[in-house]
């Protein structure tokens, strides 16, 4: 049956810490999966989760701690010293131990490393922490099971014992030369059913995907999509073996990249959450607010050089927000299709193809539109001419959005910008005034003003 954490269980650990009974409460924790452990931890005081950090075993806390989300655990850290952080440290695989350390102020950084015990874990955590956090040198871990290639099959079982200690799942096995470069993959069965004496360049599979430690993150969530990969080596520039990316690292890489994506798409300008500072919450969504205010007011613009349709015509002011929701609506709608092919590397054809697609299919949907608008201004006993500008108006508008929405997202990628940036307040606003404007001048044009 699945665990549930209850009100509760709640309030009967926070009884236990403030009665400083270690006892009952280690007995009460003792078998809590550490995600669980987390969820506890986030509905805790933070005097109360400090508490029990520092009261259960440091493997089961290694594993909550990373499991936090990053602001809840930033304000755990704080409260411990560099040496009980270094103990979590210690626990953790090199990758998540890098992601914690990461968080720390550089003074707190060093203080950190010079209390870890394994001088080894430290190096690996120093050197992953000289890569991108985005790239396949950040993303991966020192830990794996490797053999050499001159290995017999009888002294690789025992050298890949030793090694295993240190790996919590062994994926795949690794074949490297005596320069430490990559050269392919061994299957466990091959392993065991080779006699003795053979040499594992005897039995090794020369074929292996792998990646470059400057690889973006991307590229190497693409790549393990692609072929179904549990697990992918990582080499530096001599291709030497340097590093593993898991399953379970690229899909919490890929998380990440959503949530970013999806606060950008929203006009949020930079990773933040429900609890963080009123300081970085307005940073955050203020430039955008800000973009919407001068698409507003240069909509306002648009609207006044046109005084004289609005005051022959008064209607077309009911029309106005129909017109500026259908733009933005078709923008945001293409952007989201570019910028998701772009995403999964699927966005096949030409740009010629790509404008001769839009312009077909925004033909098909700005008719459909509109002559659903002109239908209603017959029922309604709208003025035919009226109708008839809306109807056109609203295709033309509709047309531009969709081209707008599609090569605003590619130009962007082209350019090295994140595309996800497109589909949200910029495809919005810079539509509503196209949309507005087009309404207005084909009104014009039409109506005869």
């Amino acid at each position: 049956m699945q665990f549930q954490i209850s009100n509760e269980l709640i309030e009967k650990v926070k009884f236990l810490v403030e009665e400083n009974n270690n006892e009952e409460l280690l007995l009460h924790l003792e078998d809590v999966h550490h995600a669980d452990l987390a969820e506890i931890l986030t509905e805790l005081s933070l005097e109360e989760a400090t508490y029990v950090i520092k009261l259960l075993d440091h493997g089961k806390t290694a594993e909550a701690l990373i499991e936090l989300d990053e602001g809840a655990r930033e304000r755990i850290l704080e409260t411990l010293t560099p040496r009980e952080i270094a103990q979590e440290l210690e626990e953790m695989d090199t990758d998540d131990a890098a992601d914690i350390i990461s968080e720390l102020s550089p003074e707190r950084q060093q203080n950190v490393i010079a209390e870890l015990v394994d001088e080894e874990h430290a190096d690996h955590i120093v050197e992953l922490l000289r890569y991108d956090e985005d790239s396949a040198g950040g993303l991966m871990a020192k830990e794996l099971v490797k053999v050499n290639e001159n290995w017999s099959v009888t002294g690789c079982m025992t050298e890949m014992r030793d090694q295993a200690e240190n790996v919590t799942r062994v994926h795949s096995i690794y074949v490297v030369d005596d320069k430490n470069k990559l050269k392919g993959r061994l299957s466990l069965k091959d392993l065991l059913t080779a006699p003795s004496q053979s040499n594992i360049r005897d039995v090794y599979i020369p074929q292996v995907d792998f990646v470059n430690v400057n690889t973006e993150g991307e590229e190497v969530a693409r790549i393990m999509q692609k072929y179904d990969l549990e697990a992918i080596p990582v080499v530096d520039e001599m291709g030497r073996l340097v590093g593993r990316i898991t399953i379970d690292d690229i899909v919490d890489f890929i998380k990440e990249e959503a949530e970013k994506d999806y606060q950008m798409a929203s006009g949020i300008s930079e990773a933040v959450e429900a609890d963080d500072g009123l300081l970085r919450l307005t940073r955050a969504r203020l430039p955008w607010l800000v973009l919407g205010l001068f698409g507003g007011l240069g909509s306002v613009y648009i609207m006044q050089g046109f005084e004289e349709a609005l005051t022959k015509f008064p209607i077309l002011f009911f029309f106005t927000p129909l017109i500026a929701a259908m733009a933005g609506n078709v923008g945001v709608q293409s952007s989201a299709i570019i910028v998701q092919g772009l995403a999964n590397d699927n966005l096949r054809g030409s740009l010629v193809q790509r404008l001769i697609k839009e312009v077909s299919l925004s033909l098909i949907n700005g008719i459909a539109l509109g002559i659903l608008v002109m239908l209603f201004g017959f029922v309604v006993g709208q003025d035919q001419l009226v109708s008839i500008t809306i109807a056109i108006s609203l295709l033309a508008v509709i047309i531009v959005s969709a081209l707008v929405g599609t090569f605003i997202p590619i130009i962007l990628n082209k350019q090295g910008i994140d595309p996800a940036i497109a589909t949200g307040p910029f495809i919005t606003t810079s539509n509503d005034i196209f949309g507005i404007f087009l309404f207005f001048y084909i009104s014009k044009i039409v109506l005869g003003f």
